[in-house]
């Protein structure tokens, strides 16, 4: 088994060539900070409206080498923090439309890898998700009357015989489904638009560290770079930023792959159709089917590390290879004897709410997409066409938009940070042990820690 090097979608296709680095002083009209999906998106975009602007993305590492070439390839239309949390500060149809916008963003990412010929093995199946206990059926049907209040969710609620057609997960007591989601390779997706965006005339350059972002201003390792805007699109990696310390929590994520499964196996699961898979566990997990028949999972190992420190390399703890692989074999016993091929980890932002924002400030040029919260793989996509907006200084329905900026006070100082993240896990790990031992409500604890946390 594979443990680290970045992700298995990396290592499937290869980590690309190495790009230019960025030395001395320079001056372009967009400096973007970050080559993940939020950078690569607000390049294209812009470059797309404006072909003569000068756009610069500057990397630390390579593209893609963060939460986007290390994700569980959800193409969906989340809602970050989730509609009702927007209705004490905006009218109902501002949520409406931002739920249609989100699900429009779905079909926008897949038309531009049409039109870009991105192989990104993409498989439009919807997002289904289950409960196997009373409490996790319990919040699966509240959540699903309560989406009865939205329009534009499409969601669909399934009794146990028919979730179990869909996907056989052992245990389903129901499902919730909705078709505005897909499958995608994170890896494939984010090389093929780093390609699109430099036939466009944008410039990449890894292996430069931005140490400070000011205004109009980026102070690099060993140079300066001076622009009309900046854009901020650091997700997981902000709090290494001069300033941003506790700006967004960088919340660890884990994933394992197995080798690729017997048809026999598949005949089983009959999960054949693109759906990307999740619960209504507190410590929640995600996975899909790849387009090799491998099993991708992933979710929550060790959640955060004191100081906000991130691991670079993507090595996992045992401890957290075992407790996904119990998942993958509660769920779907005739993985039992199934190798795991590869396990690796990385960092997502977490904002003090839960909720993602995008924005710009016109007086410092400095704009920034992010606190996805693990919904980027659709979201930086409508924050790229955004931020496009944004700066062009165009007024369009996308910047009136509930989460445009949007700000949140920052994280507790650390120890508190980290006491508090480290117990507030414990409780939602806790409260799912005793659910799967038949506890028919949710867990007082759980209840506690999401009050605390914001999380929605």
């Amino acid at each position: 088994m594979l443990n680290g090097q970045v992700s298995h979608w990396w290592e499937q296709i290869g980590v690309p060539e190495p790009r230019p680095k960025l030395r001395g002083h320079s001056t372009v009209d967009v400096a973007i900070v970050g080559a993940g999906f939020t950078g690569l998106w607000t390049a294209y975009y812009l470059a797309k409206a404006n072909p003569d602007l000068d756009i610069a993305i500057l990397e630390a590492r390579h593209v893609g080498y963060g939460a986007s070439g290390r994700n569980g390839g959800w193409l969906t239309n989340t809602i970050t923090a989730g509609a009702n949390h927007y209705l004490k500060t905006h009218a109902v149809q501002q949520i409406n439309d931002f739920q249609l916008a989100m699900n429009r963003t779905v079909d926008e990412v897949i038309n531009v890898c049409a039109a870009e010929s991105i192989d990104a093995d993409i498989l439009r199946g919807g997002e289904f998700e289950v409960a196997y206990t009373p409490a996790q059926e319990r919040r699966l049907r509240a959540h699903a009357e309560a989406n009865k209040s939205w329009e534009h969710t499409g969601t669909m609620l399934l009794d146990s015989t028919e979730a179990l057609n869909k996907i056989n997960v052992a245990g389903t007591r129901a499902a919730l489904w909705h078709p505005h989601a897909a499958r995608i390779h994170p890896a494939k997706l984010v090389r093929g638009l780093a390609e699109a965006v430099e036939r466009l005339g944008v410039k990449i350059y890894e292996d430069t560290r931005v140490k400070a972002i000011r205004p109009r201003q980026l102070e690099l390792d060993g140079g300066t770079v001076n622009a009309t805007y900046i854009v901020r699109a650091t997700e997981g990696f902000t709090a290494q930023l001069a300033g941003h310390k506790r700006l967004w929590l960088p919340m660890n994520s884990s994933m394992i792959v197995t080798e690729p499964l017997p048809e026999s196996v598949w005949d089983e699961l009959n999960w054949s159709a693109g759906e990307v898979l999740g619960d209504y566990a507190h410590v929640y997990m995600y996975a899909q089917r790849t387009a090799d028949d491998r099993i991708a999972i992933g979710g929550r190992g060790v959640p955060y590390k004191y100081g906000s420190r991130t691991d670079m390399d993507g090595q996992t703890p045992q401890s957290t290879i075992t407790g996904l692989q119990e998942i993958l074999q509660r769920m779907f016993p005739q993985t039992q004897q199934a190798k795991i091929a590869h396990a690796w980890s990385g960092v997502l932002g977490v904002p003090r709410d839960w909720a993602a924002t995008v924005g710009l400030d016109q007086q410092t040029g400095i704009g920034w997409a992010g606190g996805y919260v693990g919904t980027g793989v659709a979201t930086t996509n409508l924050s790229g066409r955004t931020l496009r907006d944004l700066i062009l200084g165009q007024e369009t329905g996308l910047t009136r938009l509930p989460w445009v900026n949007h700000e949140v006070r920052k994280w507790e100082p650390e120890p508190l940070r980290w006491l508090a993240t480290k117990g507030l896990y414990a409780a939602y790990g806790q409260a799912d042990r005793s659910e799967l031992k038949g506890r028919e409500k949710s867990s007082t604890l759980a209840l506690i820690a999401d009050k605390i946390t914001g999380k929605p």
